[in-house]
């Protein structure tokens, strides 16, 4: 009795451990699978626009181009123009600027920056998301426990995200992939959100400021826009330490 009890105890444990085998396997290809996914959305649309419709990126690069994309739309243009703005996220080789100053040109300054945060808050999040669901597990599976762990200490710390606020303000630098790297590494949502939205609005009112002087012709207000944007830029480089400080301080107090 002792022995049939003991074989139907093995039985049952080599029947659980074969089921968790396949478990575990098909975990393993359903995060293969989603990483594959991301890498298509990442790289491989990009790519395919580069490479195959290029018509796409240079149709948005003058200012009366997007403006009459948005035209087109008419009285949803608003909707338009935020759509515009997430796909640019998503997707991070369509220009976003330029459309921008078409926002200031169609919209008007503070309507346009409304606009404007609204699609970068929204295309942010999404895309924050879609990194959070279809790449966090990968890099646990490639990365290993241990390694991931180290990753996500030094990518979840104040450092980062002074780092991510600098990348942000300055003008010119690649900003949408961040997105990605912090919804893999696990960043938390709300202070990565506060501290890139912060850092857009100084290039945002930039360029919706020309928007608005292109529209009256003032195109001395849009040397003059363009002064004080290099200027505040040049103060961030020489007074970076104070304002790394402050950055901390706010950190502080929306991680809590």
């Amino acid at each position: 009795m002792d022995d049939v009890n003991k074989r139907e105890k093995e039985n049952i444990k080599e029947n659980m451990s074969a089921g968790e085998k396949r478990a575990k396997k098909w975990n393993t290809i359903l995060t293969i699978a989603k990483f594959a996914v991301l890498i298509v959305i990442l790289i491989g649309i990009p790519a395919y626009i580069i490479i195959f419709k290029q018509d796409v990126i240079t149709q948005f690069k003058s200012l009366d181009e997007a403006t009459n994309y948005l035209r087109g739309y008419k009285k949803i243009g608003a909707i338009a123009y935020i759509g515009a703005q997430i796909l640019q996220i998503i997707i991070s080789v369509l220009p976003g600027q330029v459309f921008q100053v078409a926002a200031g040109f169609m919209f008007g300054f503070l309507p346009g920056l409304v606009l404007s945060l609204t699609g970068a808050i929204l295309g942010s999040t999404i895309t924050y998301y879609l990194a959070r669901f279809l790449g966090a597990d990968a890099m646990k599976l490639f990365l290993g426990q241990d390694k991931m762990q180290y990753f996500l200490e030094r990518l979840n710390s104040e450092k980062a995200y002074v780092i991510i606020f600098l990348i942000y303000l300055i003008p010119g630098l690649p900003k949408d992939l961040v997105c990605y790297a912090a919804g893999i590494s696990d960043m938390k949502l709300k202070p990565f959100l506060i501290l890139s939205t912060v850092g857009r609005i100084p290039g945002m009112c930039g360029s919706l400021l020309f928007g608005v002087m292109y529209l009256n012709k003032s195109y001395t207000g849009m040397i003059v826009v363009g002064v004080i944007c290099a200027i505040i830029l040049v103060l961030c480089l020489i007074f970076r330490k104070r304002l790394t400080g402050v950055i901390d301080n706010i950190y502080k107090k929306i991680s809590e």
